[in-house]
């Protein structure tokens, strides 16, 4: 058989430890083979050394738009995180579409190089900045198509009802190539208000939906319930996140299975942004600071969709970042105490099967008919990946490499 491109030596995620390696073929784009010692003749090979080969990973929640901009912000003299938003509303005016190319170009080449090939990326618009970084993201959708699929979620991080002309550039973005809504309801003076006015343009434009829902550290008054009411009422089970949900963390284990079976029943899903949520939550704590990240393995096992995800790369909500997934999956599974291997397994799956799951993506995964979007990475499988924080060293986009490291070599003397 003839190939575009032959991958040989692989280990797939899920297989025995003493489980043969395998070759994957490419035609047109998608896996047409997998198996031990492919025949064939192929445009461009490449050897994984009997290393991991995976799907490439799944960002299901990154703000690409305000990414790098901490040297514009006063980080060292404020304190608090409802700040973060506020430092970041005071630079907006230097958001121009050109300046948000430019940044978020950065980031995204940071997030192809670590294995990331699908992306959800929030965006922010109101009057203030306009949809001048609407228009700087949707730049790359189609510049970076060879290495990344995007797609674009329209917010109002400042507030909706309460933020006037705001909803009407949210309808702006959707018309002219956002696909997924999103709400910010902490911000709006009528936080249930925004909720659902928010479903009710999901409804009328076919969208959907991904909210920054319940932050904080006093688990009262949860905004969760709501959402679960409207998916229901909406017929939105499988088409709505949310991110964040801090909250969940200070629930007891009975009141959290409890929305979990909620969630789970709706059809609700839920992103962690383990980065963020460590760096904001409890910062009026000067001791035993709770730690804030929703432990999304229990979520898991009680059948809900989770993801993991960067949220914001180097600005005033999370100063640090390089767009490594792996990183959040182990920051994570370290945090929430999940060490054994199904744990690590569950981890591993927020920024793979799970985020596909999320954004909704039915053909990801390596299997025969899928896009070849494949990453190699220096372990033996998932697990070893993910405690050891391995590197990846080779990503394909649709069977096309996108880039390559190279393995560290140790200089031993003679």
């Amino acid at each position: 058989m003839d190939f575009d491109l032959l991958l040989r030596n692989a280990r797939l995620p899920g297989t025995a430890k003493n489980a043969p390696s395998v070759d994957i073929g490419v035609v047109g784009g998608r896996i047409a083979a997998i198996a031990q010692a492919l025949t064939g003749t192929a445009r461009d090979s490449a050897d994984a050394g009997g290393r991991l080969v995976c799907a490439g990973f799944v960002e299901t929640h990154i703000h690409l738009d305000k990414s790098c901009i901490l040297d514009r912000c006063r980080c060292e003299t404020r304190r608090f995180p409802h700040e973060a938003m506020q430092m970041v509303s005071e630079v907006k005016h230097s958001f121009s579409v050109e300046d948000v190319t430019s940044r978020a170009s950065g980031t995204l080449e940071k997030c192809i190089s670590h294995g990331t090939t699908r992306m959800r990326t929030h965006v922010e618009v109101d009057p203030k900045v306009g949809i001048r970084g609407f228009q700087g993201v949707k730049a790359l959708v189609d510049a970076y198509a060879w290495a990344m699929d995007i797609e674009i979620c329209v917010m109002p991080q400042e507030g909706m009802l309460n933020n006037p002309g705001t909803e009407e550039l949210m309808i702006e973005a959707l018309k002219t190539g956002a696909r997924v809504i999103g709400a910010a309801p902490n911000f709006d003076s009528d936080r249930k208000g925004q909720i659902r006015r928010v479903f009710e343009i999901a409804r009328d434009f076919d969208v959907d939906i991904d909210m920054h829902l319940d932050s904080g550290h006093v688990p009262d008054d949860l905004d969760t319930e709501l959402v679960c009411e409207l998916t229901d009422k909406y017929g939105w089970g499988g088409r709505v996140a949310v991110g964040h949900m801090t909250k969940l963390a200070h629930l007891t284990l009975p009141a959290f299975d409890g929305v979990a079976k909620r969630m789970a029943d709706s059809g609700v899903a839920l992103t962690v942004l383990p980065a963020t949520d460590l760096y904001l939550m409890a910062r009026a704590f000067d001791h035993a600071v709770p730690r804030g990240v929703v432990d999304a393995t229990r979520l898991v096992a009680q059948g809900v969709t989770c993801s993991l995800a960067s949220n914001n790369i180097l600005n005033p909500f999370t100063p640090f970042g390089d767009g490594q997934l792996l990183r959040q999956a182990n920051m994570f599974a370290n945090v929430v105490q999940q060490g054994a291997d199904r744990e690590v397994a569950a981890a591993w799956g927020m920024i793979t099967d799970g985020a596909a799951k999320l954004i909704r993506n039915g053909d990801y995964g390596v299997a025969i008919g899928n896009p070849a979007d494949l990453v190699v990475v220096d372990a033996v499988d998932e697990i070893a990946a993910l405690r050891q924080l391995s590197a990846t060293l080779m990503g394909f986009k649709r069977g096309r490499r996108t880039f390559t490291r190279q393995p560290v070599e140790l200089h031993r003397p003679h």
